[in-house]
């Protein structure tokens, strides 16, 4: 438990994450509280969570990822809140440095978290992803998510943010297939948010879109210097821009 004077709430929403749920959740023992709410998960998922007596189990249907981590930030006790993914690891430095600055005077409300992206067990130093970050700790009283967004949620804050200096594991590639489905479904949902503004599918958005990801990540962000695995990563990121486009067109006939 946190023994420090801000208490912290961690967060997380789960699918058939039997793999990581053990581990992440272990992981997330130092927050005062625990809270997943899982979409009703078909593998060993929601069995596992309840071996952990410390944390607290929602089940709840899946709308989009903005709309089931709105409702969990509601569920949160403590203003500040720690969402992270299933896929993600706090190293010790991270979580010394989290429970630093939520305890320091400051002005700050909402922290990025750089991430180091895991190939396997190897790191991806390249392919686009060597200046990721994403908003992971925050105030609850200071933030809201935009609701237009369905996919990679956009966090919309109110006041200062800041970036931590240690970077986040992140654990998002375990298999060829896996990642896969995971930038199909993305690029699936990613049509129906561009859908509703009234985007549409042109014949040359699936040659141009896909080849300008490709290359901008294999080239541009050096994506080439990872190897098979920049290549590998390159070609699957550029597959879910064609799969949106392709549910675009699907959605606007």
């Amino acid at each position: 438990m946190n023994k420090a004077n801000q208490k912290i709430s961690a967060l997380l929403i789960t699918y058939n994450e039997e793999d990581n749920i053990n581990e992440v959740l272990t992981n997330l023992s130092f927050a005062d509280e625990i809270i997943v709410v899982d979409s009703y998960s078909t593998d060993n998922t929601i069995n596992l969570i309840k071996k952990h007596k410390n944390v607290q189990l929602i089940c709840r249907e899946f709308v989009n990822y903005t709309d089931q981590k709105k409702y969990t930030l509601e569920q949160a006790n403590y203003d500040w809140v720690l969402f992270i993914d299933a896929d993600e690891r706090i190293t010790p430095s991270l979580k010394a440095e989290i429970l630093e600055v939520i305890n320091r005077p400051h002005k700050i409300v909402a922290y990025y978290f750089q991430r180091t992206f895991m190939f396997k067990t190897e790191k991806l130093r390249f392919s686009g992803w060597q200046s990721d970050k994403n908003y992971r700790l925050f105030r609850k009283s200071k933030v809201h998510f935009n609701q237009d967004r369905i996919v990679h949620e956009t966090l919309v804050v109110d006041g200062l943010s800041g970036t931590l200096s240690n970077k986040l594991l992140h654990y998002s590639y375990k298999g060829y297939e896996d990642y896969k489905r995971k930038m199909l479904k993305y690029g699936k949902m990613k049509a129906r948010e561009e859908v509703k503004k009234g985007k549409k599918a042109r014949w040359y958005h699936f040659i141009f879109r896909p080849l300008y990801k490709f290359l901008n990540h294999y080239i541009i962000r050096l994506g080439i210097l990872d190897g098979k695995k920049g290549l590998t990563i390159c070609y699957l990121n550029a597959l879910g821009v064609w799969a949106r486009y392709k549910e675009l067109k699907l959605l606007q006939s």
